[in-house]
């Protein structure tokens, strides 16, 4: 097996310089600005125009590229957030519930989301086919009772999408116990009795202060 070999410092480089671009794209997305020329967006990110089109063709490439960056960014941090549970109801619920209290501790990744609800539906990247291997191992499981997989991914994406709406919305709203209420209610609808929803509800998250120490 051939050894990986570390970056060297032209790697970095040209991994620093789209950090900074994909950034730059994330927080214009945030604010609903994408009708931008590339100079503002270069501007944005402390470097050249010419640079720019070492990493990406257009515009439009670089966007497409700063949603799917945010949708796996959540996607692997609640991936390593619930790796050692067992339990895929568990699991489903804790990535929800910890997914509900990034809407407030990542507010501009949150927004960037929003305004891509469908892309987050429908994505083979981040929250959306984690959340559907999880609701799919948990039918298979006899945890939950699903008779359309899509439409319960569909339910969910929607709770999430609608939840962060209301936190931005509602700045003095509880966020934990508002994203507890939700999958409390998501876990009944899947056939979990109101005290088995509770508790899964009730149980120890990860520790949260990993959201802010990891960024995309």
């Amino acid at each position: 097996m051939a050894e990986k070999t570390a970056p060297n410092r032209t790697d970095l480089r040209r991994q620093r310089t789209r950090a900074s671009l994909v950034g730059a794209a994330q927080q214009l997305l945030a604010e609903g600005r994408t009708d931008v020329a590339v100079l503002e967006i270069t501007d944005l990110a402390n470097v050249g125009v010419g640079t720019f089109y070492n990493h990406f063709d257009s515009k439009e490439d670089l966007f497409r590229a700063a949603v799917e960056d945010a949708l796996e960014w959540f996607g692997d941090l609640m991936d390593r957030l619930t790796a050692d549970i067992d339990d895929p109801a568990v699991a489903y619920a804790q990535s929800f519930r910890m997914t509900g209290r990034l809407h407030r501790r990542h507010p501009q990744l949150s927004h960037v989301l929003l305004r891509h609800g469908l892309e987050v539906a429908y994505s083979e990247r981040g929250l959306a086919p984690r959340a559907k291997r999880d609701i799919r191992t948990a039918a298979a499981a006899g945890r939950f009772e699903v008779e359309d997989l899509d439409l319960a991914l569909a339910m969910t994406v929607s709770a999430q999408l609608a939840l962060g709406s209301l936190l931005h919305a509602q700045p003095d709203r509880d966020d934990a116990r508002s994203s507890d209420l939700i999958v409390r209610g998501l876990l009944r609808h899947f056939g979990m009795t109101a005290e088995e929803a509770a508790r899964i509800c009730s149980l120890e998250l990860p520790d949260l202060d990993l959201m802010d120490t990891v960024s995309p």
